[in-house]
């Protein structure tokens, strides 16, 4: 089969096409014939760094590298022990993050218990948008967030992969969303149904709200402190690429009585199976602001390396 693997870390020249097994399944996995690839930020951190391949990609020693996580496709072999889907049925999922996903090529080797089966009323391409960057914001805002009916929750990067899932999702559970952006994704930000919207190249958002029940914040260094400066007593902060262990923030965050937590993504099918309810409801959309075909695989890491995608960027395969 017809495979992307990483010959060095490095740009995009590193990615090579080149002609692979078609791998075998396991008795609780399913071969999926790929027809999108949903690509992300951490695919070109893994394409350049060294260091992300040991923490995110895993690959076993002597093994090629195919990196990827977020496919959507069509079943063609189910293992012995598969219960959820059948060869034939569509299915989309985040595979083996963190691990070796492999998911750069025509077909690709999935626990079922990591896949949820397409929505009929969504696309091949929109289904892979919405693996990792859902489950992201899912995981944020549920599982750990814990975000309910009336919660006022500021999303940072509100138009962004993983920020515009989190504007719906907070909006279907009853959340007051307030998003932070640019001023170019203020307009679309509202349209996915945040209340409030602050550009932060005009204002310090921590002068603006004072009182978030939740925060999501999903960007590097001191932005944490300003973040923190939000979130009221008692209240939750939900860190993406920020850690905790600095200890003026940890005092901080025990000061204000803070729930702080770093969020650590894994493939989840229960997750899944809720994204898919929602992507079938139509509560929830992706936003792909590109499509590239498999060959075009350098195009789209030079865009998502550009840090201004508007939602997801997406590879097809034929």
């Amino acid at each position: 089969m017809k495979a992307i693997t990483l010959a060095n870390n490095g740009g995009t020249e590193n990615l090579h096409f080149t002609e692979i097994p078609t791998p075998e399944i396991n008795e609780d996995e399913v071969l999926i014939r790929v027809k999108a690839i949903g690509i992300n930020p951490v695919d070109a951190f893994a394409r350049r760094e060294p260091a992300a391949i040991g923490r995110f990609v895993k690959p076993a020693p002597g093994e090629k590298v195919v990196i990827g996580w977020d496919v959507s496709g069509v079943v063609e072999a189910a293992g012995a022990r598969v219960r959820v889907c059948k060869p034939g049925d569509e299915v989309f999922g985040m595979v083996n993050f963190p691990g070796h996903g492999k998911a750069y090529a025509e077909y690709v080797a999935a626990p079922a218990a990591q896949l949820a089966l397409k929505p009929g009323n969504i696309s091949h391409e929109e289904a892979a948008a919405s693996t990792l960057a859902a489950l992201t914001a899912w995981q944020a805002l549920v599982t750990y967030g814990k975000v309910r009916q009336g919660d006022k929750v500021l999303i940072h990067g509100a138009g962004g992969g993983v920020g515009h899932y989190a504007v719906q999702i907070a909006r279907h559970f009853g959340a007051y969303v307030i998003g932070t952006g640019s001023a170019s994704k203020r307009d679309f930000v509202l349209r996915l149904g945040a209340n409030q919207f602050i550009d932060y190249t005009a204002a310090r958002f921590e002068e603006v709200v004072q009182d978030a029940d939740l925060v999501v914040d999903s960007l590097f260094g001191d932005h944490i402190f300003r973040s923190l400066a939000t979130v009221k007593p008692g209240g939750r902060v939900i860190a993406l690429l920020a850690s905790f262990t600095d200890e003026k923030l940890a005092g901080l965050v025990r000061e204000k009585n803070v729930y702080a937590h770093t969020l650590g993504v894994v493939s989840n099918g229960r997750d899944m199976e809720q994204i898919a309810a929602l992507l079938q409801s139509g509560e929830l959309r992706s936003h792909i602001s590109a499509t590239y075909p498999f060959t075009d695989m350098a195009k789209a890491h030079a865009e998502i390396e550009r840090g201004k995608t508007l939602g997801k960027i997406v590879v097809t395969l034929p």
